[in-house]
């Protein structure tokens, strides 16, 4: 991600107004994207899950850019996250299909099909339901069809599969576009559950052999060419984090978060730093309170734990996170450079999505979709 001075950032009256700037790289979004399309081959399409606002990173940004890097098929969680996106590759991708993988309990039929967005059916229940609609409407209607395979979540379980089996003519009046699985271990390649949920899928496939299937999340990429079947649906490999976490990550990053400079005094034995007092000062020592909290997504279990670097100097976090501020120890650091007003960076290149996310005892979904709205945000234009 390109560096920018804290000269060039805060020239922007908003940035100079906001406690924190968030940078999101769209030119890395489009490389990450590639770079997945790369991994799966020619053979197979490449989807893109933009759920939660595009993993918190902004879907009227975000959507464009990877409809711009070719994705044309996407996947949202809610039925108003999919009428956003609608609106954002209206210029971008008007032909783009967008599938709502919380079901026809989204919304109702008639919305589905006034918008043009299309449900991913996850019982037999929705499929006749959505099946009866479609001979009202006396037209086969688009949609996708989740098979559970061992995540216990949503989707038919293999009971109901079973039972649609028997009863094809459920599937007449309906424009089957997509038979979908989802895998629970992906990110770890060698948890028994991979194979087995592999297998059941390939039952899957094997009774609708004309059917479009889609398996392979993010990490499901990565576990080989027999997971990838025609389309993957990759999401948070897409924004930087690492979907081979026991390897070096293959993505690059997407998201710098830099927070301000409020205030550096100076403290010494016996004070304490913040909510409960729950650091002491051993001796002298040099805090500086930055204006990024919990309510920032800056999570508090980073309290005493979580770190920050200024320039090339690496500083810890000191004391709780609280909703507004944390609080570092800059005593290494001379004073022109932890100053008011100075930005420290949060995440950056030195401290990914999921190094941060270690330390907060998580994982990068969660850090991202926490990001707070009161950031000014910085988009890097692809």
């Amino acid at each position: 991600m390109p560096v920018q001075s804290d000269s060039q950032v805060i020239k922007d009256p908003a940035a100079a107004r906001a406690g924190a700037l968030l940078t999101i790289d769209l030119k890395a979004v489009q490389s990450n994207y590639f770079r997945l399309c790369e991994e799966i081959g020619p053979r197979v399409q490449c989807a893109a899950a933009v759920k939660a606002d595009a993993y918190g990173l902004g879907v009227a940004k975000v959507g464009p850019a990877l409809a711009d890097a070719g994705a044309r098929r996407f996947f949202v969680a809610q039925f108003d996250e999919a009428i956003s996106l609608k609106t954002a590759l209206a210029q971008a991708a008007p032909d783009c299909e967008i599938y709502v993988l919380n079901g026809l309990i989204a919304a109702p039929a008639e919305e589905f099909l006034a918008s043009g967005v299309r449900p991913v059916l996850n019982s037999l229940g929705e499929l006749e339901d959505w099946s009866a609609f479609a001979r009202l409407q006396e037209r086969a209607l688009p949609t996708a069809l989740h098979i559970d395979t061992g995540m216990c979540r949503l989707g038919l379980p293999d009971g109901e599969f079973q039972s649609l089996l028997t009863r094809r003519e459920v599937l007449e009046a309906i424009d089957l576009q997509l038979v979908m699985s989802h895998l629970a271990c992906a990110d770890t390649p060698e948890h028994p559950l991979n194979r087995e949920q592999l297998a059941a899928f390939k039952k899957v496939h094997a009774a609708f052999p004309k059917i479009p299937a889609s398996f392979a999340n993010s990490s499901g990429i990565f576990l080989g060419p027999e997971y990838h079947f025609d389309l993957a649906r990759p999401g948070v490999a897409l924004y930087g984090v690492n979907p081979t976490p026991a390897e070096p990550s293959p993505m690059r990053q997407v998201v710098r978060l830099q927070g301000k400079i409020l205030q550096v005094r100076e403290i010494d034995a016996p004070q304490t730093v913040g909510y409960g007092a729950a650091h002491q000062a051993g001796g002298p020592m040099r805090i500086a309170t930055v204006a990024v909290g919990y309510a920032d997504g800056y999570l508090r279990y980073l309290s005493d734990r979580g770190h920050a670097w200024i320039g090339d100097r690496r500083v810890a976090v000191v004391g709780r996170v609280s909703m507004d501020l944390i609080t570092l120890d800059v005593t290494a650091v001379p004073a022109g450079e932890a100053r008011p007003g100075a930005l420290v960076d949060l995440l950056d290149p030195k401290t990914g999505v999921d190094a941060l996310a270690d330390e907060a005892g998580t994982i990068g979904y969660e850090l991202l979709t926490a990001l707070g709205h009161r950031y000014h945000r910085l988009y890097l234009d692809a």
